[in-house]
């Protein structure tokens, strides 16, 4: 990682000298001179003086050898939101493009927003859209967040918690994208030690351990590869890579190993001067020790999306042992640590050169993908999967080469083309063979879509469509055609209404009397009424109440029970323990797919003739269902009810006699109720512990997981839920 600690002007200076000789120095002095007359009195939750923060954040643009007017923005980037400064006085004092950049970088504080989640998702809108229009804002920012990271300590665990969070799925994966690897590392490493203080820990003590016991072999292997170089005449410096905890956390997450069994966590990068040498160095590597098979990845000539390039590749070293090598030259060393901050010799206003820019015109579809979401949390759920996915190439009929994320179908193919022929897809043919829409795609595939003119998007697209433009897409296709249905059947339930009491239908649905009860229910026009009564927002009882006062009550009471069969008092809880907001008189069901649990943000959805079904929010089919805002109701859990819900949770453990005893006696110590155990055990010797618990809350369940994870012989914990596969 570089050393970006600056602790005072001059050494900031110094700093910006050392990789641009010609820098404006004059203008970052001004800049740090403006922030300390700003920010003067303000102190930090540390207790230091506020400017050693946009200090720091300089400090770590240095390091991505930014230019002079992202460091001034750094030194200015909290003045807009903290102090008294205007936009105009910034303008005024450094000119527009800096001002422009602070603006970009600048929290949103002055609208009121519901609750903190649409904040964040407009903060980050902003933040996503001024990037696109000059890269520095997504620097500074990323500057400011390591920063902030490095010093969460200071802060309440609740705060601590969130802000960790949100970096683990925003920012950590902005800059892996953006190609700045040190960034990354730190921030997920730092995420770590907040969201699994435990997990931290020992993985801290254990690599340290196991560094100490083998620098011996390390400085032996190195030994050996440098004799090596020199007898074949090959340039290369090599040098150990530093551990990234959070790396070795995932690796054991997601092959479900224990510590021990994580054999290449001596790692070795030779960095030389040409790419030629770089397989050169490969062969001379592979010569001396056996490689491991399906563990070497040439990215050099397949670079990721990210342009990180290196050859990779694990041997089975001396004693046995597993060491993985990374090769690459200067240049590609210098991409995989700084991605999009190495291009620093900016143009106007931020763009990266045109010969560069090329390489980053995922960032330019990003944007456009996400321009239609015009709800701020689905635009931050889609920017999220669009940050962790991983990228395939395909190409067009006419030879084109498009960049799809990692999983995408026929149907995110036709979408990337033309609304319209994904509008129209029937199916596809991948390398001269016809295949369904949810067949997934693969780097090299040929892909041809097939078009029908009477085909339509249809609802489970939703289920295997993964780019956010697919999906939006299809969304709001299925959104207009529900509204013209929706539209239909309230007409129909509303004619029905008017002949059993002698009105005629044709004339009331014109009439000004009934337009007047439209507007008195809070909408501007009859079919807006009718539409919400076809979705079963509005029962006809309640439009016949306003409309003939005089009508029987029989007669309203047959409707609303067919509309709703069963159903709690209004504004009451049910027995499920969630409140409807607005006090809606609904039939109310938790989820089975997701299994929600106080503590869990939800929302509901209303089904006709069923009520309302209540979802996690991040819930696969309640996205798939959100095209339809209209049926979608806000809801919160009643915290004033005490009650448990069912949470399924998946051990696994070394397998050994005891260890089921031991899980179950820590679930109970944890004051929860097991309703099903189930056991398997698998061939390496694993087995796996599936739970039914008894659970009060979220909070509850997180007791439950590390009373669990403490048990000796267990190496994972988790939640699981119904979509989510093992």
């Amino acid at each position: 990682m570089p050393s970006d600690t600056i602790t005072d002007l001059d050494q900031l200076i110094t700093k910006v000298r050392t990789y641009n000789p010609e820098a404006d120095v004059d203008l970052v002095c001004r800049a740090y001179a403006f922030s300390a007359k700003a920010h003067e009195g303000q102190t930090r939750r540390s207790g230091e003086p506020y400017l050693q923060h946009p200090l720091a954040v300089a400090g770590v643009l240095t390091s991505l050898r930014s230019d002079v007017p992202a460091i001034v923005a750094g030194l200015l980037h909290d003045t807009l939101e903290d102090t008294l400064t205007t936009p105009e006085v910034l303008e005024q004092e450094f000119g527009k493009d800096i001002a422009r950049l602070v603006d970009g970088v600048t929290k949103i504080g002055k609208i009121q927003f519901r609750n903190h989640e649409e904040k964040q998702a407009e903060n980050f809108r902003k933040m996503v859209l001024s990037m696109a229009d000059d890269i520095r804002v997504i620097l500074v920012k990323l500057a400011d967040r390591l920063h902030n990271m490095r010093t969460l300590e200071h802060l309440h665990e609740a705060k601590r918690l969130q802000i960790a969070q949100e970096t683990l799925e925003i920012y950590a994966p902005l800059a892996n994208r953006l190609g700045i690897g040190w960034i990354k590392n730190e921030l997920e490493d730092l995420c770590l030690k907040y969201l699994k203080p435990d997990v931290y820990a020992a993985l801290k003590l254990r690599v340290a351990k196991r560094d100490e016991d083998r620098q011996q072999y390390i400085e032996e292997v190195v030994r050996i590869v440098k004799q090596a170089l020199a007898e074949a005449d090959l340039k290369g410096e090599v040098q150990g890579r530093p551990k990234h905890l959070y790396g070795i956390y995932q690796k054991m997450e997601r092959q479900s190993i224990s510590f021990e069994e994580v054999y290449d966590l001596t790692a070795i990068r030779i960095i030389t001067d040409t790419k030629m040498n770089c397989y050169a160095l490969l062969g001379l590597i592979h010569s001396l020790w056996r490689p491991v098979p399906g563990r070497f990845k040439d990215y050099i000539a397949i670079p990721k999306s990210n342009l990180y390039q290196s050859l990779h590749t694990t041997v089975v070293g001396p004693k046995g042992e597993h060491v993985e090598f990374q090769i690459r030259t200067e240049e590609m060393h210098r991409l995989a640590e700084y991605g999009i901050a190495a291009h620093w010799k900016y143009k106007e206003r931020g763009q990266v050169d045109d010969k560069d820019g090329k390489v980053f015109s995922w960032l330019r579809q990003f944007v456009e993908w996400h321009q239609d979401l015009t709800d701020n949390r689905q635009f931050m759920d889609s920017v999220k999967l669009d940050l962790f996915h991983d990228v395939v190439y395909v190409f067009t009929p006419k030879g084109m080469v498009k960049e799809m994320p990692l999983g995408s179908t026929p149907v995110d193919f036709a979408y990337a083309i033309h609304t319209e022929v994904g509008d129209r897809c029937v199916g596809a043919k991948v390398n001269g063979k016809i295949v369904p829409l949810r067949h997934q795609l693969t780097s090299g595939d040929a892909v041809e879509i097939l078009t029908s003119p009477t085909q339509v998007p249809h609802k489970d697209w939703l289920k295997f469509a993964r780019t956010p433009r697919a999906k939006a897409k299809i969304k709001h296709w299925l959104k207009v055609e529900e509204q013209k249905r929706s539209l239909e059947i309230g007409r129909r339930l509303l004619e029905r209404e008017f002949r059993k009491h002698d009105m005629a239908p044709a004339q009331m649905l014109k009439s000004e009397q009934l337009l007047g009860v439209a507007h008195e229910l809070g909408f501007e026009t009859v079919d807006e009424m009718s539409v919400a009564v076809g979705y079963g927002r509005l029962s006809t009882g309640q439009v016949m109440t306003r409309l003939a006062p005089a009508v029987p009550q029989e007669g309203k009471a047959e409707v609303v029970e067919e509309l709703h069969p069963s159903r709690p008092q209004v504004g009451k809880p049910d027995e499920k323990g969630v409140k409807v907001k607005g006090g809606r008189d609904l039939l109310m069901q938790l989820s089975r797919c997701c299994n929600p649990v106080p503590g869990d943000r939800i929302m509901g959805y209303i089904t006709r003739g069923r009520g309302l079904t209540i979802h996690s929010v991040g819930c696969p089919n309640l996205e798939a269902l959100d095209y339809d805002k209209e049926r979608l109701i806000e809801v919160d859990w009643d915290m004033a009810t005490s009650s448990t819900y069912p949470v399924k949770v998946s051990v696994l453990a070394v397998d050994k006699t005891g260890v089921l005893a031991n899980v179950s006696s820590a679930i109970s110590g944890a004051e929860a109720n097991i309703s099903r155990a189930e056991i398997t055990t698998r061939e390496d010797r694993k087995a796996v512990l599936d739970f039914v618990v008894e659970v009060g809350n979220t909070a509850h369940l997180g007791r439950v997981l590390k009373a669990i994870e403490g048990v000796e012989g267990v190496i994972t914990a988790r939640r699981i839920r119904a979509w989510q596969a093992r």
